[in-house]
């Protein structure tokens, strides 16, 4: 059968309209929720269906599943077993985790988590097994007085993460007892819960954040309790996502009021999870509206990374604070733990709206952000915030433990669920990574194989594997800066132009070892850092932001056609070079930048 091209049929045009209620919404079409979630949400599928090929996002989810493998159990346990007063072998692990400090305990719901997916990703034995003992090992520490949650900060906040790990190990590990202690972790920490979602008090004084919640982030707490309810029918879990339900920050943002200046930035960035999975379980559309409106706000006061929230705060539009903060502010963005609240976003913003800019917006955090965050020490020194100062470098946050190196292993196993998703029709290829990924269509398995060097180089090579001619449609993501894009099946140039924005759409009759070639032009662009200082700007190669070292000899103010004109290192894949002689300079991608200083940011004249 021959490929079916006809530019009626594709999705840029059957998907246009929705792209469209996208942008829509953000001008405050009340429609636009319902238009958008016009057809089923798009399947995510299964950790273990898509497997990286050699490269930087199979070496980071390697690293992670060593280090949450290699987590000493006892060290684990001991503020569980201390707080409640029973017997507690070994160290303490240090930092935010310890029995009496910062925030004990807090990241063993989230390495529980972490666990499980990197299980379902490799079916490996020994994880299997650390996670059937420190699930063991916890339910032994449970007392239904709820001894552990006694003057602790972040009740709600470590609860919310025991859920999570909790449904993990049960839904992708198999452990047989996680249902059971996840309703006595219920039990023990209900009295400990504020009664409704309780907004953050950064102005809190010492000793009200234990009785007041300030910080304990109550409001993220329905998405894992919807989550907890799909798996276990037990009615407590939905009544406790509808309580906590953030309706003084959602019903705002559905209305297009912008209500986040000011606020906490990963935390209710991650609380639009839970408004996007109260409409998933509730089929409000007003949750959706709140999730769309609430990405949008915060994508328009976004660095050109994707990254957002200077010193974990909101800016004000049109206060230029983006740009000022180039002088002294070093906490650009918390990475890890605001990368894994974006993934979450966008996936499932992707699945109901089938827009492809929430992918693109994805990739750019990707690969600008969290793919270039140092690895975790074993001593639990974490890289934390990115630095987009004129004098940025990279390092870990001083305390050990903290609160990002319970996110990475958690968003780097994620990466796996992110590359493609699924329709009864065919396959939505997200990602362009080097992968094998299979799922069943029509009841039987089918496979793609990605072959890339991209963001590096232009080209993907996709190989289709069945094991018998069958009709389906493969989707593929067109970024919208990918004006130019080009396709050919089995050869044969497809003339038709693909529209940058859309999933382009090949239907047709697939047997194995057809092979799909897509070409991304990788556009120079520049982007400001808000419009308040339109001549601080970044320079784009496709997704990429490249950036400058420090030392780099080039004058500076840059002229625009100067950066524009930056050529790709044809001896080195991830360098591009401007200027010439003496007054030349490398630029290098977030990835690829080690501990020497750069700037994110570079000062052109005026236009």
């Amino acid at each position: 059968m021959a490929s079916e091209f006809n530019p009626a049929r594709r999705s840029v045009l059957k998907y246009g309209a929705l792209s469209t209620a996208g942008w829509l919404l953000r001008q405050g079409n009340p429609n636009a929720a319902a238009m958008s979630a016009a057809l089923s949400p798009l399947s995510e599928l299964h950790h273990g269906q898509v497997q990286f090929g050699p490269g930087p996002l199979e070496r980071q989810v390697r690293e992670n599943h060593q280090l949450v493998l290699q987590l000493d159990e006892d060290s684990l346990l001991r503020p569980f077993r201390l707080r409640g007063g029973l017997p507690a072998p070994g160290q303490e692990l240090g930092g935010w985790y310890d029995t009496w400090g910062f925030a004990p305990g807090a990241t063993f719901g989230q390495w529980l988590s972490a666990l499980a997916r990197h299980y379902a990703i490799t079916g490996d034995a020994k994880t299997r097994a650390k996670i059937d003992r420190l699930v063991h090992g916890y339910a032994a520490t449970i007392d239904a007085g709820g001894k552990f949650y006694r003057d602790n900060r972040f009740p709600s906040y470590i609860y919310d993460k025991l859920v999570a790990g909790l449904v993990d190990a049960r839904q992708l590990a198999g452990n047989g007892i996680a249902l059971d202690t996840l309703g006595r972790t219920t039990r023990a920490a209900l009295p400990y819960l504020p009664p409704h979602a309780v907004p953050r008090n950064e102005a809190a004084r010492p000793g009200e954040d234990f009785s007041q919640h300030a910080w304990d982030e109550s409001y993220t707490l329905p998405e894992n309790q919807f989550l907890a309810f799909r798996l276990t029918g037990d009615s407590q879990h939905r009544l406790l996502a509808k309580r906590f339900l953030y309706d003084d920050f959602f019903l705002p943002l559905a209305r297009g009021e912008n209500v986040l200046p000011g606020k906490h930035a990963y935390s209710h960035m991650n609380a639009l999870s839970s408004a996007a999975q109260a409409y998933l379980s509730l089929n409000q559309p007003v949750y959706l509206r709140a999730a769309q409106q609430g990405f949008a706000m915060v994508d328009a006061q976004s660095f050109a990374t994707g990254g957002w929230g200077p010193d974990e705060h909101f800016v004000t539009p049109g206060s230029g604070k983006l740009g000022v903060g180039l002088a002294t502010e070093h906490k650009s963005f918390e990475t890890p733990c605001g990368s894994y609240a974006h993934f979450k976003l966008t996936r499932y913003l992707l699945r109901v709206t089938r827009d492809p800019r929430y992918g693109d917006s994805m990739e750019r955090v990707l690969y600008n952000t969290v793919l270039g965050a140092l690895p975790i020490q074993p001593d639990g020194h974490a890289f934390y915030y990115s630095d987009y100062t004129r004098q940025a470098h990279k390092g870990f946050h001083p305390d050990r433990w903290p609160c990002c190196s319970g996110t990475l292993p958690l968003v780097a196993a994620d990466y796996h669920i992110s590359s493609a998703f699924t329709d009864p029709q065919g396959i939505y290829v997200n990602l362009y990574v080097p992968a094998q990924i299979r799922w069943r269509q029509g009841g039987t398995e089918s496979r793609l194989s990605i072959d890339t060097r991209y963001p590096y180089a232009s080209a993907i090579a996709i190989t289709v594997q069945t094991p018998s001619a069958q009709v389906f449609s493969v989707n593929l993501r067109i970024p919208a800066w990918a004006a130019g894009a080009s396709l050919r099946v089995n050869g044969k140039l497809d003339r038709h132009p693909l529209a940058a924005g859309t999933f382009a759409t090949i239907r047709r009759a697939w047997h194995a070892g057809d092979r799909i070639e897509l070409d991304l032009p990788l556009h120079m662009r520049l982007q400001s850092i808000d419009p308040e200082h339109p001549d601080t700007v970044a320079l784009l190669a496709g997704p990429l932001v490249l950036m400058r070292p420090r030392d780099a000899t080039v004058p500076v103010p840059l002229d625009r056609r100067t950066l524009l004109s930056a050529q790709h290192v044809h001896d080195d894949a991830s360098s591009w070079r401007i200027g010439t002689g003496g007054a030349a300079a490398t630029l290098r991608p977030f990835p690829d930048i080690g501990r020497e200083g750069y700037s994110a940011y570079q000062d052109v004249r005026p236009a």
